[in-house]
Formats: structure tokens, sequence, C-alpha cells
């Protein structure tokens, strides 16, 4: 494992030991009360920080300070982390399916996306 897959590995961690199951408190942890809340909240603030990210890219196309397009991404990183936490899934998994889509072209992988979804409709309708 690389060192931000190891990074990536703490922080999901973290995440995992603040829901209410294993003990996060609500009134303590920021996470914990996110989680708490239920997933209107915490995907408010996904929908929020990618909001933040294509701003500060804007502003940085025209000049503005490239950092802020960093702060808003590791922003936007950190709830999608919470969302994956929520529904039991893991940044190792979100780096699988990257690498699986390694090498394969984005209108490739889109038609197969398709193709698949395809198939799963014609089963079900079966």
């Amino acid at each position: 494992m690389t060192s931000s897959q190891d990074s990536l590995a703490r922080l999901a961690a973290v995440i995992e030991s603040r829901k209410i199951a294993n003990g996060g408190d609500p009134e303590k942890s920021y996470v914990a009360r996110l989680l708490h809340k239920g997933p209107d909240a915490f995907l408010k603030k996904v929908g929020e920080e990618a909001t933040e990210v294509v701003m500060a890219a804007k502003d940085a196309e025209y000049g503005g300070d490239k950092s802020k397009v960093l702060y808003e991404v590791a922003d936007l990183w950190f709830h999608s982390m919470i969302a994956l936490a929520h529904f039991d899934l893991t940044p190792a998994q979100v780096i699988a399916e990257l690498e699986r889509r390694e090498g394969m072209s984005g209108l490739e992988e889109k038609a197969l996306r398709k193709a698949e979804a395809r198939a799963e409709q014609e089963k079900g309708s079966a």
C-alpha cells in the first residue's frame, strides 16, 4: 500500500470510529454528528463542497489562488469518505475501481456501464 493509501486508510478508520455504533458521540464529533443526522446531512455537505471545488477552480483559472482548489478538494474527499463509511465502503474500494478502469478510455468505460445497466434492466423485466 502506498503512503497516500495509508493516509486514506487511517482517515477512513477514524471516520469509522466516529459511527454511533462504534461509540461516536454526536456532541463531541463533527463526523459523528453528520453520520447521526443521516444521509441528507452528509450528502448536502458533499454537494456544497463539490460546488466550492468548482468555484475555486474557476477562480484559479482566472488568476486566483490555486491552493484553494486543493483545500476544497480535500473537503470534498473528506465528506465523500463520510458517505463511503455510511454505506460500509472504503477508499481502497474506490482505488480498486479506479485501477480497474486504468487503461480503459473514458468512452469505453461509459459504454460498458451503459451496456451493463441495459443488461440489468432486461434481466429485471424478464
